[in-house]
């Protein structure tokens, strides 16, 4: 370079003085005439081309054998890639000590090489902001949408989901227990209120009553969440083959975009990439993702199929690596589930077992796919099978635990549903283990009940150790027993009174055994006795031809639509037996309250208990309570009890709320 050239010149470069004339008329060397021509012009000249020739050969030698470093002196030395990239490391390692390199994507677990890197450093990539992480599918992978609630309507319209008539039926036992994430809801999937950047919801914790502290031994539950979520993290997933190392930039660009919310333009990019490499398993993954952000922005559901659909493609394709496979098939057991198509999902659990099966995790999975399906058996096969290779698995042992409860395996239950608890593993932290652990050892007469119903409680479940609803609503007023006034639905309530002869004799008149139309209480509730049930609206609609056995009954209902269009409650007749009991149970929301109309009260041994407060019916009078409260019932009398039960909506449910609630 010139500069360079011109610096090392001068440093060479000797300074001649000037000639001047002696007094014969000579021109010498000025140095020469300063000395008075001690030595001859020869002598002068020799000494000279010797120290010339000295200095020269001088800078050759410092050039030459690196002695000095001029460029890096002046600055201007282009330096090697791999040298910048070393000292770069050599620096970052100086200044965090703790710093741990990512793992490399590569499927057979080589690193990349220096000269890979410098390659890869030399080759222009577009833009990318400071928060991206290009190829890290771990959110994807494990997070469904946050509000599962709400379902994807082809028109365009965000409604609540609607579960088909297959998912109802064989997944109640599952999904409608107390407590079950399908259960959870709060006030803010009721309000119509837009949110940006949605988050998990947390559900407020009431504050506890100072001089209550459970009395049980320190385990990972008493950790915070962040701890337990520190556990579970698992090394990132190696997504890309080794041929998609070449075009990872590409693949990069693509997911920035639907990373950055662009979903229409990652949809592209990905099909432009799907058609250039037709064989990528991670180009068609990265198209199926996009698919699904777009349905969920669209909210189509023929979109979400496509990338189901999509989803599908990606894990068949040769050289897939098995994260990718597994990342793949876990999102669409999601997505089918989300679209309630369980049975879809379940084929799709199996196969991923079938591909990992030392992964207890998707046995887990598939366990759950089991349950929500109705086929406790098949579920508890799994469990035993995860149990017998991981006995300290705590998601299968609540789960087992659950499925042990649920045959009515009370006492063989309650170590399962304790220890699972205990554990604080991934899963196991959720409101329906504490329903069914304390419920259990209430009914094994084990008043440490209330002790993990606080904890459940403390733990956010619940809103108190009294009331342990799990479909609620926040912000309702909370209270065991209501006046009528207190309701606002005097009306109705004056209604009932006033015609409580009618309603009963119309009821009396169907209690015939034969006919049918009384059926026994099916929700093992029941300690000992006989309990059975006559129902007119069930989930704000009629129950079938009900209504034409009772007709005055039902007549006299029609005009009162915060009975008839309760979604979340019921309309039914009572009849107890004597001799029977009724555990302590709590129902399932908080969005009703619940009337109790006196048909036929025998003197006495008949009564309710609500929290700490018990009372008894009377004939033609009504009783308005919370069923969310836990509530037990006796009937010890020497004759039949029968009431007629009317649900209403609470009366602090906005009519927005009380037409878009999920029914229950």
């Amino acid at each position: 370079m010139a500069p360079r050239k011109n610096f090392r010149n001068q440093a060479k470069k000797e300074v001649k003085p000037a000639a001047v004339v002696n007094k014969n008329g000579v021109k010498v060397e000025a140095s020469v005439a300063a000395s008075g021509g001690g030595f001859s012009g020869t002598k002068i000249f020799t000494w000279f081309m010797v120290l010339a020739l000295l200095g020269v050969w001088s800078s050759v030698a410092v050039v030459w054998f690196d002695l000095v470093d001029y460029d890096n002196v002046i600055g201007l030395k282009e330096r090697p890639v791999s040298v910048l990239l070393r000292e770069a490391k050599e620096e970052s390692a100086v200044k965090e000590p703790d710093a741990v390199p990512p793992p490399d994507d590569d499927v057979d677990g080589s690193q990349n090489t220096d000269v890979e890197s410098e390659i890869q450093a030399a080759v222009p990539l577009p833009p990318i902001s400071d928060d991206f992480i290009p190829d890290d599918s771990r959110d994807e992978a494990t997070h469904p949408y946050e509000d599962e609630n709400n379902a994807i309507d082809t028109k365009g319209e965000l409604v609540e989901k609607a579960q088909p008539q297959q998912t109802l039926e064989e997944s109640k036992q599952y999904n409608n227990q107390p407590g079950s994430p399908e259960t959870k809801e709060t006030e803010a999937e009721s309000v119509p209120e837009p949110e940006a950047d949605v988050e998990p919801e947390v559900e407020s914790v009431p504050e506890l009553e100072a001089e209550f502290v459970p009395e049980l031994k320190e385990n990972a539950e008493d950790q915070p969440k962040d701890k337990l979520k520190e556990k579970a993290k698992k090394k990132k997933p190696k997504l890309l083959n080794k041929f998609e190392k070449t075009i990872k930039t590409e693949i990069d660009a693509a997911e920035k975009l639907r990373k950055k919310g662009k979903v229409e333009e990652a949809v592209r990019a990905f099909e432009t990439l799907v058609l250039q490499y037709p064989q990528s398993p991670r180009c068609r993954y990265g198209k199926a993702l996009a698919e699904d952000g777009l349905a969920e922005k669209m909210l189509s559901n023929d979109m979400l199929q496509k990338a189901i659909g999509t989803y599908k493609e990606a894990s068949e394709l040769p050289n897939a690596t098995p994260d990718l496979i597994k990342a793949t098939l876990k999102k669409r057991a999601e997505r089918q589930q989300f679209l309630g198509r369980m049975r879809g999902a379940l084929a799709t659990l199996e196969k991923l077992v079938q591909i990992f099966p030392e992964d207890m995790a998707l046995k887990n999975d598939l366990g759950v796919a089991h349950l929500l399906i109705g086929d406790n058996n098949s579920a508890k096969r799994v469990y035993e099978e995860v149990l017998a290779t991981a006995p300290s698995d705590g998601f299968a042992k609540v789960h087992y635990g659950f499925i042990l409860k649920s045959e009515n395996k009370i006492a063989e239950s309650i170590p399962f549903l304790r220890d699972g608890l205990e554990s604080g593993d991934p899963g196991t932290d959720d409101g329906r283990f504490y329903f069914h652990l304390g419920d259990a050892l209430q009914r094994m007469g084990d008043d440490s009940a209330y002790k993990w119903y606080e904890r459940g409680h403390q733990r956010g479940h619940f809103a108190s150790v009294w009331q342990r609803s799990l479909y609620n609503v926040d912000g309702l007023k909370a209270q065991p027993w209501w006046t009528p006034k207190d309701t606002g639905y005097m009306d109705l309530v004056k209604t009932l009174e006033r015609n409580w002869r009618i309603i009963r004799d119309e009821a009396q008149s169907v209690m015939d055994k034969t006919t049918g139309l009384f059926v026994p209480e099916e929700e093992n509730l029941r300690e000992k006795g006989e309990w059975g049930q006559f129902t007119l609206w069930q989930q704000g609609k009629k129950a079938g031809e009900s209504c034409r056995s009772v007709p005055k009954t039902c007549g006299l209902l029609e005009r009162y639509p915060e009975a008839t269009g309760c979604k979340r409650g019921q309309i039914k007749f009572s009849v107890m037996q004597p001799g029977t009991h009724v555990w302590p149970h709590t129902g399932p929301t908080n969005c009703r309250l619940r009337m109790h109309l006196g048909l036929v009260i025998p003197k006495t041994g008949c009564k309710i208990r609500c929290t700490n407060d018990t009372r008894a019916w009377e004939e033609g009078k009504v009783l308005i309570f919370d069923d969310s409260f836990e509530h037990e019932v006796w009937q010890d009398a020497d004759s039949y009890r029968l009431i007629f039960i009317v649900d209403v909506w609470h009366p602090e449910l906005t009519q927005y709320q009380r037409q878009t609630l999920s029914p229950i």
